[in-house]
């Protein structure tokens, strides 16, 4: 364990590997909050879940998934500002709304309540969770967390920890059209979708990313 905490940085590991690091830093008397980013299609959410679960098997009820995509803006705003066609993008966020939820998460000492986006209902639903005072290592996912572009660079100094998921960039394509064919789009309507919308939103994640602490083949 001590091996894998002095590793360089961009260093590669593996899922189990990571739940050792982020065990090893972490303390009870401070937040611990790693940023888990990546492209769409990378699988952050599904990464992120499993280093919640084998973390919580360690060291009960420690650790806690939080999503950047709580603060999706609503479609009624979107449709406004005719950028429906590019929800996802980083202009469809509310990144200073969430800039603030993570200050408030670093500073602890209290249940925060946090919202989380509706992929079935395609919305954020406000109130939707609750971050526990003594839940003391955050897993924050989201495609944003590491672009060095404004306003999202200022998340850097929040993240004490942060991981980089790595998908060949032909997966992440085949990944996103079956997302759209998941939601009933025919083939020819999702390959449109993850072409015309994903593909670019994930090009700039690859492009644009800060260096990672981390990388983790997925």
């Amino acid at each position: 364990m001590a091996g894998l905490i002095t590793l360089d940085r961009g260093q590669e590991v593996t899922v189990d590997e990571l739940v050792a690091v982020i065990l090893a830093r972490a303390t009870d008397s401070k937040r611990l909050v790693v940023a888990i980013a990546g492209p769409p299609g990378a699988g952050k959410s599904t990464v992120a879940a499993s280093l919640c679960s084998a973390i919580n098997e360690r060291d009960p009820a420690a650790a806690v998934v939080v999503p950047m995509d709580g603060f999706h803006l609503d479609n009624a705003i979107l449709d406004a500002r005719d950028m429906r066609k590019r929800k996802g993008s980083p202009p469809t966020f509310d990144c200073e709304g969430f800039e603030v939820m993570l200050k408030r998460l670093r500073a602890g000492g209290e249940d925060i309540v946090i919202p989380l986006f509706d992929r079935k209902l395609d919305l954020a639903r406000a109130g939707a969770d609750i971050v526990k005072a003594d839940q003391h290592i955050l897993l924050v996912e989201g495609n944003y967390l590491l672009l060095d572009q404004s306003p999202w660079n200022r998340l850097e100094p929040l993240f004490d920890l942060t991981v980089f998921l790595d998908v060949d960039r032909l997966e992440l394509e085949n990944r996103l059209v079956q997302r759209w064919l998941g939601f009933g789009y025919n083939v020819g309507s999702a390959q449109i979708r993850a072409l015309s919308n994903d593909m670019p939103n994930a090009d700039l994640v690859l492009e644009h990313s800060r260096p990672a602490d981390f990388i983790v083949k997925n």
